[in-house]
């Protein structure tokens, strides 16, 4: 048995971009939250949950779909986001 192991990167990079995490607000109280749903099976239903848990404690929520699982995001999408909301929430379901 051949104990050695490839790990194959599917973007192609030859060096990953490295990115600073952006800082976490302490809360959500006086934010928007963006919940995208992208499109995959059930993830509306996770979605669905949170909404209904981030408004009934008075958060203001909005909501946003991207039209396929298997692209990412239009960048009218990702503007449109960027724009009205101080969160992002992203739904991944199967």
């Amino acid at each position: 048995m051949n104990d050695k192991r490839i790990m194959l990167d599917p973007t192609s990079e030859q060096e990953p971009a490295r990115r600073q995490l952006l800082p976490r607000p302490e809360s959500l109280d006086g934010l928007t939250v963006g919940l995208l749903d992208i499109s995959k099976p059930r993830g509306d239903i996770f979605l669905d949950k949170l909404d209904a848990l981030l408004s009934g404690k008075g958060i203001t929520v909005k909501r946003y779909r991207k039209p396929t699982f298997t692209r990412v995001a239009p960048v009218d999408l990702k503007q449109q986001i960027a724009s009205e909301v101080d969160v992002v929430v992203e739904g991944l379901a199967d």
